[in-house]
This record gives C-alpha cells, structure tokens and sequence, in this order.
C-alpha cells in the first residue's frame, strides 16, 4: 500500500493535524509525519516532494495556516494528488489559509478541504488509495453504513419523541 505523507507548515498545525493521522491510523494506512515550511524550508520541502513518488508515497497532505503556501508549493512539485488543510488562526479565523489554498492556478490542483478539516483530509487520501485496494474501499463503505445507521437511530429517537 501507498503510504501518505503529512506535512505541516509548523508544529502548531500538530493538534489539528493529529485528528487527520488518528484516522490514517484507524484505516491502517502507513504514512509520515513532517515539518516543512514553503517559506523557511524551501529546499527540504521541494526535496521530499520530488522523491516522494520513488518513497513510496501516494498521497500528500499539507496543513498550513496564514499566508498558507505550502500546499501549493507542494503541488507545483508533483503530480501525486495533494491535499490541503486551510488551518484557522486568531486573526481572520483561517479564511486567509482557506483563500491561498483553494486558489490555485490552471494546472496545479490542491483538492482543499474545510478549515481545520484534518480528518476529512485524511479520509479523502483513504479513498484515493482505495482506488487501486479492494479491501479499504470494503472498510470505508462500511465506515459509511455505520454513519447512516447512527443517524437513523438519531432520526428514530426525535421522531418518537416529537411525531405522535
């Protein structure tokens, strides 16, 4: 299986991001953790992404706050799909992240989820990766079932409750 590598601009995205790797690891999925900055990091980011493919990985996912460049960068360096994650700050709430990483040019997709949205970043990289895998597309239509089935016990409780 493809692994999926997890970037974030700094080590303050970590309590938002860890709600991403917590299902990464709910699925089974193998992946990486890192720290890389378009702006401090330059090099080291644009190294690990254009070897990524040859290490195995099929996914990326950054999480970046502020001026939130990383995903972009990230993606002009690959092919592999990537994920942004616009992640929210005391100033504009994250809607300056959300912008900058939402907002990129013809020929260089981000697939960007909600602000601060780590765990459906996560799940969107499983179902990349469920693409070429039975077995995790079996998991995760499962995972769905269990979702209806908690919304309909929630449907038939109010309806007792309030339908006479």
């Amino acid at each position: 299986m493809k692994k999926v590598a997890v970037i974030m601009g700094s080590d303050s995205d970590l309590p938002i991001v860890e709600k991403g790797i917590n299902v990464l690891k709910e699925y089974g999925i193998p992946f990486e953790v890192h720290v890389y900055s378009a702006h401090r990091t330059p090099k080291e980011t644009s190294d690990f992404v254009n070897n990524a493919k040859t290490n195995g990985f099929g996914v990326i996912i950054a999480a970046a706050g502020m001026a939130a460049h990383l995903a972009g960068a990230v993606a002009a360096n690959t092919v592999l799909p990537v994920i942004g994650i616009p992640i929210s700050c005391k100033n504009t709430g994250g809607m300056d992240a959300l912008l900058a990483t939402v907002q990129m040019p013809s020929g260089i997709p981000v697939a960007t989820v909600a602000i601060d949205g780590a765990a459906n970043a996560a799940l969107l990289a499983v179902q990349i990766l469920a693409l070429e895998d039975g077995d995790l597309y079996e998991k995760l239509l499962k995972a769905r079932e269990k979702g209806a089935e908690k919304v309909l016990l929630k449907n038939k409780e109010v309806e007792e409750k309030f339908n006479n």
